[in-house]
């Protein structure tokens, strides 16, 4: 982690810091509410400092009061005592004046008036709507510069494309060469390179009144338009259009004059370092922090391309050091790899020089991105900063749960084990695959009495180690509830308690066998059937492909589905069983655009009306934003959003299977309210898979420990659904003779209790 202690900046935006000495209390209040710092300063009408309202000054005044009129004048309850410091004080002697009690100093003149407010607080930067600080995304420029070669039009064009390449800030440069330049003009007699970027810079410029229409255009299209200046002239020019913040070029690093006009702005600076040595980085960071600036450094080789070997990422954290700042990186370099690469070392802003054609005449051009390449940049640095992730305590994700229980070893019995019965060494050995107790836990079996009948090669379970573990019992629901079961395990469930239904999850290995093999009885319940997602030769079910052929072949094999279920029919009393299918609509790399789904939604329709549906229901389960396929993620794109599933079952008259857990992830996402998602598709919903949820990808996980609401959950499916059945469809619940099972029951036995109590009494609250 880069450098991140404290640092003292000055605003001089006093403005939101200042009242009158003759402005009410109210009038106070209502600014330190907006400025968020928890105090105000109050002058007199030349701006002399009277005074300072803290909100810890009002409450004093007001416990003093017998009747307190918030249209009191706001001296009244000010603190006239207070500490302050004078403009042009070294930064160190301003810095030890802050505390704990004083977070907030007036900065003032010889005469007393306030012209600065200093602060110590953490690192961040505040650009535009962009805050910058340890844990936010990099802010991410793209450096058009002069590539519009002096081409309004171009220049929108170049705005336009680094909008959609996904860039933060569209940036430009503004000279008067005149000023800039010696002899106030463009001269023949300089160096070859001074006079080719000489000839460029005169030729490609636009006008002062072209460069504002540019950043309107920025602003129009959403992207923060920022700028460079090279001389006073332009800051103020730049100053009069409204510009946030500043970039200084690596070549004005070593110029004061131009470092302390922009610093007087009061706005954040972003500072390239090419081009300097580390004592003229040190001295210009100093001068920083006398002015009070708020800036950031970006590490830069100004070369054009810049070779790999020179560019030394290492020196950010160097950097970070000296500035006692935020850093960035401002490359050079050919390609954006090293970008990519500064975000993971800590770059707070990145910036790239941007083009629609890298041999368009000007040197900038040949270092610059094409907009593919910066948006591939953008999405790079966005996966990277999803990756660097927490340092907190490892934990495992659900694919490596899934692939564990997949590939890892556990422990299993090597013989059969009575209840009660003392499990020694010789009754346990290591095999595969990973669905039980880890090998490492042997010594914990070893001398236990047996919880349970243990059958010869039965896993051994986390369960086994507890005497207190969940167990079936008779369970008391007001709508049909059952339990997820294959077939080999479906009657020991079924004989544990008082189901009305079971759910079977199907593999496309059981479509090869007969029920009727399996199943040995009739039994007095219902039945759902779950299809299988995955079919043989890795075909995943997708009605949704765009790929004929595909999807006439996903038709096919919902099809067998359809005819299994019919086969089971007769050893069930269910007349119209239901068949949960995930209908498709999942992509590999990336989310799908918007306007990709609703033909998407059009072909599922289609593809389920070529169903033979006879004595079934097919419906379609809810998903989540980031399915787990097999041990891997992948990103879903249907039956995600609320108000598409809604449209989706009207038009096609079809009903849901409602997931909580993925509908919740979905919400968490794209952090809209799951009341409103559940008030909107429970109407159409037939049967449900309720488990808890977390984050935008822990799902399946026990009732009552993820982020789901059960008592507003259970109350609204009272409310909007009372007919529909359910199950527990707790991720390995069915290990140990179903102890998740039991338990998830057990907890939503207690929730859905809870739901009634709290309607009777309204006093639900919303989530």
């Amino acid at each position: 982690m880069l450098c991140m202690a404290p640092i003292m900046v000055l605003d001089r935006n006093i403005a939101r810091f200042a009242v009158l000495a003759e402005e009410s209390l109210a009038q106070a209040l209502q600014k330190i509410t907006d400025n968020r710092s928890g105090l105000v300063f109050v002058v007199d009408h030349s701006g002399v400092v009277e005074g300072v309202l803290t909100d810890g000054d009002f409450r004093r005044w007001l416990v003093m009061q017998t009747s307190a009129d918030l249209q009191s004048a706001v001296l009244l309850a000010a603190n006239r005592q207070f500490v302050f410091a004078r403009d042009g004080d070294n930064p160190e002697s301003i810095a030890a004046k802050l505390s704990d009690r004083v977070k907030h100093l007036p900065i003032v003149d010889d005469l007393g008036r306030l012209v600065a407010i200093a602060s110590g607080r953490a690192q961040e930067l505040t650009i535009g709507r962009f805050v910058l600080d340890g844990h936010s995304p990099a802010f991410v420029i793209a450096e058009i510069g002069n590539n519009h070669n002096g081409s309004l039009d171009s220049a929108r064009l170049l705005i336009d494309a680094a909008k959609a390449a996904g860039a933060d800030c569209a940036k430009f440069q503004m000279r008067n060469l005149k000023k800039v330049y010696r002899d106030g003009s463009p001269g023949a007699e300089e160096d070859l390179g001074a006079e080719y970027t000489i000839d460029l810079l005169s030729r490609f410029q636009l006008t002062r009144e072209e460069m504002f229409l540019a950043f309107d255009h920025c602003r129009r299209v959403g992207i923060l338009p920022l700028c460079t200046p090279f001389d006073a002239e332009s800051v103020a020019d730049l100053e009069a259009y409204g510009m946030v913040a500043y970039k200084i070029a690596s070549a004005d690093l070593t110029n004061p004059d131009l470092i302390e006009v922009v610093a007087r702005t009061g706005k954040p600076m972003l500072l390239s370092t090419g081009m300097s040595d580390e004592a003229e980085i040190a001295r210009a960071v100093n001068q920083l922090e006398r002015l009070g600036a708020q800036y950031v450094l970006l590490h830069c080789n100004s070369t054009y391309p810049a070779p790999f070997k020179d560019v030394h990422l290492r020196y950010m954290d160097h950097l970070a050091q000296i500035g006692r700042c935020l850093v960035g990186y401002s490359g050079h370099e050919r390609g954006y790899s090293v970008a990519v690469a500064a975000v993971a070392r800590g770059a707070k802003v990145i910036e790239k020089h941007f083009t629609m054609d890298r041999n368009l005449e000007g040197n900038d051009h040949r270092v610059s991105l094409l907009p593919h390449e910066f948006k591939e940049m953008v999405q790079a640095i966005r996966d990277v900063e999803e990756a660097l992730g927490s340092a907190e305590t490892r934990r495992l994700t659900q694919g490596e749960l899934m692939n564990r229980e997949t590939l890892a070893k556990s422990l299993v019995a090597t013989r059969d084990i009575r209840r009660g019965e003392v499990i020694d060494a010789a009754a346990i050995e290591v095999k595969s695959p990973g669905r039980g107790l880890a090998p490492y836990r042997r010594g914990e079996l070893i001398g236990k009495a047996a919880v349970r009948d243990v059958t010869k090669g039965d896993f051994f379970f986390p369960e086994d180690l507890d005497a207190t573990r969940h167990s079936g019992r008779a369970f008391q629901f007001r709508r049909p509830f059952g339990v997820p079961v294959r077939y080999h395990d479906m009657e020991a469930i079924v004989s544990k308690s008082n189901l009305d239904l079971v759910e079977f999850h199907l593999s496309y290995k059981d479509l090869d066998i007969d029920p009727a093999t399996r199943i040995g009885q009739r039994f007095d319940m219902d039945f759902v059937v779950h299809s299988p997602e995955l079919f043989s030769s890795d075909h995943l079910l997708d009605l949704a492909s765009d790929v004929e052929s595909y999807r006439k072949h996903s038709v096919g094999q919902l099809q067998r589905v359809v005819e299994v279920t019919r086969q089971l029919k007769p050893m069930f009393r269910t007349s119209r069983p239901m068949i949960i299918v995930n209908a498709g609509g999942f992509s590999a790399d990336q989310a799908w655009p918007v306007g990709n789904r609703v033909g998407a939604y059009q072909r599922i329709g289609e593809a389920l009306q070529l169903l033979d549906e006879q004595g079934v229901e097919v419906i379609i389960q809810t998903m989540p934003p980031f399915p787990w396929h097999f041990g891997g993620q992948r990103f879903h794109n249907l039956f995600v959003d609320a108000g598409e599933i809604a449209r989706f079952c009207k038009q096609w008259n079809r009903r849901i299977c409602l997931d909580v857990s993925h509908s919740k992830l979905a919400c968490n996402h794209s952090q809209e309210s799951f009341q409103l998602f559940l008030e909107t598709v429970l109407p159409h919903t037939a049967h449900l898979h309720l488990v808890d949820a977390q984050g935008v990808d822990g799902e399946g996980l026990q009732i009552g420990s993820g982020d789901i609401d059960f008592v507003m959950l259970c109350r609204l499916l009272d409310q909007l659904a009372p007919s529909a059945s359910f199950i527990p469809e707790v991720w390995q619940g069915h290990k140990a003779d179903g102890a998740g099972f039991w338990e998830a029951l057990s907890k939503l036995e207690n929730f859905f209790e809870l739901a009634r109590d709290a309607s009777h009494n309204t006093e639900i609250v919303n989530v």
